[in-house]
């Protein structure tokens, strides 16, 4: 009870993103650095990797951390928001932070929460600090919550940084063009610290190339480095590096299509990490891309819930994100498509819409949030769209219509929003 009442109190205390959306956003980094020096400044204690990008990061980190998990180093992994419990979002080679350190860290941490008044996010990254200051960890791979260059996470200095795929999210927060996102990703670029691109997009390599060069920092197009291709033997993939095949059926435990990008941006991570006297094997790099979601509790991606009818959770929500959805629902084989879909306010909700097939039955939903939009409004935004559906507010009961309707060979698909697939009961 303690626990549940020291997450109340921070709940309830400081402005929370994930709840009330813009409002909770801060765009400079003194409270996270007055947080720091408070405790000491951790995040100046023990080595990391810095992910930014608008689609990926979160996967991305992941496999980086459960490489290095393989390869025997001690790992910390910040990443947000959480799907079930707060405590994931802090872990050590897989193992969530326990609940004692969370009372103990805000007990101790009180009186200078109620002086600073960070948000939420803020006082998270300084608890991870600090837990993987005192934890020792050898390496902590370290995901940024929102744009980079404003973001908390922003105060370490990494070995490296990798930048994933830049689309269209935030807008009101981050910029309204790719080269303004890209811009404000480019923003964890350190004098000096190597930064590796998952994506050539043409769009917005320039920002890139210029933010590296501004700051003296090695810069690596990860495909130019590395070839991934489709093994259509095993669905998974060949790795190739100057032409020559590193591995062969490669079998990924996300399964996401969008994974192939990831990869290859990893391997470069992974290469630069050697670069710098990481040991880190082949075999390593192979167990932690097979086995990610074993060594590391990763959730909601691509998530296979339940087998006739075919159930899949993804937590993909933006435009970027969802155009690989669909791409990846159009190569499944079914009867019929069922979709229960639940959105946020602050989306792009018509980009998003017109993405979507015409052709499954809807099921509109809302996670219980004040940033989800209510899920009639969401209904006749659709049917703007000539999607047609019904509408039931409760993630975990649209779920239950959606089974009651699919038959055996049917595909039912949840998503639209991180917060539909944390309500998931059965996830």
């Amino acid at each position: 009870m303690e626990y549940q009442q020291t997450l109340k109190y921070l709940y309830d205390s400081l402005p929370i993103f994930q709840r009330i959306g813009a409002a909770a956003y801060k765009n400079d980094l003194s409270n996270t650095v007055a947080l720091c020096k408070a405790l000491n400044n951790p995040h100046l204690k023990f080595k990391s990797v810095h992910v930014a990008g608008t689609n990926g990061k979160g996967s991305s980190s992941h496999m980086i951390a459960a490489i290095l998990q393989s390869a025997g180093y001690k790992t910390g992994l910040y990443t947000s928001p959480h799907l079930k419990n707060f405590t994931e979002r802090i872990k050590i080679n897989g193992q969530e932070i326990g609940e004692k350190d969370v009372i103990d860290f805000v007990k101790r941490m009180k009186p200078t929460l109620e002086n600073i008044h960070p948000s939420f996010f803020e006082m998270t990254v300084a608890m991870a600090y600090d837990y993987f200051a005192a934890q020792s960890v050898d390496i902590a791979i370290i995901e940024v919550g929102l744009g980079g260059r404003l973001d908390s996470t922003n105060v370490i200095l990494p070995e490296v940084s990798l930048i994933t795929n830049i689309s269209f999210d935030h807008k009101d927060l981050l910029g309204d063009t790719l080269p303004k996102i890209a811009s404000e990703k480019a923003g964890i670029i350190k004098k000096g610290v190597p930064v590796v691109i998952s994506e050539n997009q043409e769009e917005v390599k320039d920002v890139f190339i210029i933010k590296a060069r501004k700051e003296n920092s090695n810069l690596y197009f990860a495909a130019q480095e590395w070839d991934v291709r489709t093994n259509k033997v095993n669905d998974g993939y060949d790795i190739y590096k100057d032409g020559k095949l590193i591995q062969a059926q490669l079998s990924p435990q996300l399964k996401g299509f969008y994974q192939k990008k990831n990869i290859g941006g990893v391997l470069a991570v992974v290469d630069r990490l050697r670069e710098r006297g990481y040991s880190i094997t082949d075999a390593n790099v192979k167990e932690g891309i097979e086995k990610v979601i074993t060594l590391t509790g990763l959730k909601g991606r691509w998530q296979k819930l339940g087998e006739h009818p075919l159930i899949i959770a993804d937590t993909g929500h933006n435009e970027g994100g969802v155009r690989e959805l669909m791409r990846q629902i159009k190569a499944q084989k079914f009867e019929k498509l069922h979709i229960v879909w639940g959105m946020v306010r602050d989306k792009e909700i018509s980009e998003v819409l017109k993405l979507l097939p015409k052709d499954a039955k809807y099921y509109f939903c809302a996670a219980k949030i004040p940033r989800a939009m209510d899920a009639l409004v969401l209904a006749n935004q659709a049917q703007q769209h000539e999607i047609q559906g019904i509408v039931e507010e409760d993630v975990n009961k649209a779920i239950q219509l959606a089974k009651m309707d699919a038959g055996p060979n049917d595909f039912i698909f949840i998503g639209g929003s991180t917060f539909v697939v944390a309500e998931i009961v059965d996830l």
